[in-house]
């Protein structure tokens, strides 16, 4: 068993990590950016080394510096977490090269399943089902036409071939929209994965995102721990996730057919440690199709481990010293259901823009069933630099229902001031029909009036922005507690702010330091001509010259923050009066991106 072991990641999944250390009596090295002096998994570890500047490049994808601090620490083995280093096949050489044990799978498994074409191929050879579509590059649009005429038809998915977790994938529903996603897709996977090239699927609409857990150890035992349903996706990023799927989507018999396929996939590929198997599931004819292998821990462990009761995490651990695994397939058994909700700094109502900022009062919910795993706390920081995420909260309960019933009162407790989260807006899908009757919800998330109704209280965007209309007055909304003939009411009002006064807010909406003040928008967000950026993050494309005349909804620019693509739209009709943007220039929430005149009359 290892004496040490460095985790190369941050937030709560090194968090997690290091408690599964913890309790195997194995001493742990964290790794942290200058932004991270003071994070929680720094604080947590029994070591702490400093890699680097703020950004990732810099830090936590600084093979060389890892190396060496791998080095200086006496670490045994690197435990990746996911994201970052997790699926770099290149890194788990270097670590092999240097004699040191990466927790996960060898490299050739990686390096097999980290392009997404080689994998549709390998698993088309193993007889695991795979949407239909190319299992070679596509080179160009006029190449992807031809191959779509000609095999696929529309609608189409375009996808990078190094891509994962939402990243890279573009969806053109007829032929004038191939090149936008070819490009799109393209520009993406160079951008996260250092690869450009991209590859055909036939578009499934509206399936189910239905994934199956693997473990494997490395004596040629694979086993699977159910299927977890993410079919709760915004931007092809998951959101909310559930174990096992409702009991109409998935019955005993899908089951053990896609677990099957989990196992087959796994062992095409000498596969170590944990991982999973993604897929669709399609709602009109029961086909279940290879999507991808992540070869890492998934963010939504957690919830199988709540209903089988094994810890993914420390079996991965176990099986990466050699030590084969502590259960069998027939051990396996599901129990009760889970459910996980992601709570990440974004604002649905704005179209799930990312809300960085600092974090006042912090309280997590408690109680039978539920389980917090986060990587901040009261005073910390949600950085643009980094993943949006605060914490996953994750309810238990003996069925859908009631599992529902306890996180929507888990997410009633949680309190996170200084922040515009996600929090609203579970809170308000949990309580509908299609959540009820386990739809994916797609139709919700794409309803921008009703993810209006998500909105905080205090609907303050990221970095403290805030404004008024101009035949307005301020108004910022306060809560306060009143005691009646004994009897204690809770009351907001609406109002002015008090002079020198302070708001507080509670929940998830935003707390603050000065007064804040109703905002009100339409489009993207502008009032009068000026459109202002409602986020803070970097431009990565401007899409307009000055003096350009667009159409209200036209796309402006995008700007890149906390690892998305935002696309920031036209509020109104008219002619760039004055575009003060470039590409590759930083902006805060606030900054006017355009001013858009309208035309005369």
């Amino acid at each position: 068993m290892f004496s040490k072991v460095l985790v190369a990641n941050r937030g709560e999944i090194a968090i997690r990590v290091i408690r599964a250390l913890e309790e195997l009596g194995i001493a742990s090295v964290a790794v942290y950016s200058e932004l991270d002096r003071d994070a929680l998994h720094v604080q947590r570890a029994d070591e702490a080394y400093l890699l680097g500047g703020p950004t990732a490049a810099e830090s936590y994808l600084n093979v060389e510096r890892l190396l060496e601090v791998i080095k200086e620490s006496g670490a045994e083995a690197v435990h990746p977490g996911y994201g970052f280093l997790a699926e770099n096949a290149a890194f788990a050489q270097a670590l092999e090269d240097a004699g040191v044990t990466f927790i996960g799978p060898p490299a050739s498994a990686i390096e097999s399943m980290g392009s997404k074409t080689s994998a549709r191929d390998l698993m088309k050879k193993a007889g695991v089902p795979i949407v239909p579509g190319t299992t070679e590059p596509v080179d160009t649009v006029e190449d992807a036409r031809k191959i779509i005429d000609a095999e696929i038809g529309y609608p189409v998915a375009v996808k990078a071939a190094g891509g994962g977790g939402g990243k890279g994938f573009r969806v053109a529903l007829t032929a004038d929209e191939l090149q936008e996603a070819f490009e799109g897709a393209s520009r993406e996977g160079e951008k996260f994965f250092s690869d450009p090239t991209v590859y055909l699927e036939r578009y499934l609409p509206n399936p189910r995102h239905v994934e199956v857990q693997i473990l494997a150890d490395k004596h040629g035992n694979v086993i699977h721990l159910g299927e977890r349903d993410c079919s709760i996706q915004r931007r092809h990023q998951k959101v909310i996730e559930e174990a096992p799927a409702p009991p109409w989507v998935v019955d005993e018999e899908m089951r053990q057919r896609i677990g099957k396929i989990g196992v087959d996939a796994a062992k095409a590929v000498d596969y170590v440690g944990a991982g999973t198997i993604e897929g669709l599931l399609s709602s009109d004819t029961g086909e279940y199709f290879f999507l991808e292998m992540n070869t890492r821990v998934q963010v939504e462990h957690c919830v199988t481990e709540m209903v089988t009761g094994i810890d993914i995490v420390r079996e991965g651990i176990l099986a990466a010293a050699g030590e084969p695994l502590s259960i069998k397939q027939e051990d396996v058994v599901l129990r009760g259901h889970a459910i996980e909700c992601r709570i990440n700094a974004e604002n649905a109502a704005k179209n799930f823009a990312p809300a960085p900022g600092d974090i006042g009062k912090y309280k997590e919910p408690s109680g039978p069933g539920i389980r917090v795993d986060s990587g901040v706390g009261e005073n910390g920081v949600v950085s643009p630099m980094y993943d949006p995420m605060v914490s996953k909260l994750i309810a238990w309960d003996v069925d859908r229902e009631k599992a529902t019933a306890r996180m929507i009162r888990a997410l009633g407790e949680y309190e996170i001031e200084g922040l515009t989260t996600l929090i609203p807006f579970h809170e308000t899908l949990l309580k509908t029909e299609d959540w009820a009757k386990g739809s994916t919800c797609h139709d919700l998330l794409e309803d921008k009036e009703w993810l209006k109704s998500t909105a905080p209280e205090v609907p303050v965007g990221a970095g403290g922005l805030t404004s008024k209309d101009e035949d307005e007055d301020e108004k910022i909304t306060q809560d306060y507690l009143v005691e009646v003939g004994g009897r204690r009411f809770d009351v907001k009002v609406v109002g002015p702010p008090p002079a020198g006064g302070v708001a507080v807010a509670n929940g998830a909406a935003p707390a603050a330091k000065k007064p804040k003040r109703e905002r009100k928008s339409g489009g993207g967000g502008g009032g009068g001509d000026t459109l202002p950026s409602p986020l803070q993050g970097t431009v990565f494309k401007v899409n307009v010259e000055k003096g350009a005349t667009v159409e209200e909804g036209a796309i402006i620019a995008i700007i890149e923050a906390m690892k998305m693509e935002n696309e920031i739209t036209a509020h109104k009709a008219g002619v760039i009066e004055e575009l003060p943007i470039e590409p590759g220039q930083s902006v805060s929430a606030g900054d006017v991106l355009a001013v858009i005149k309208s035309p005369e009359a």
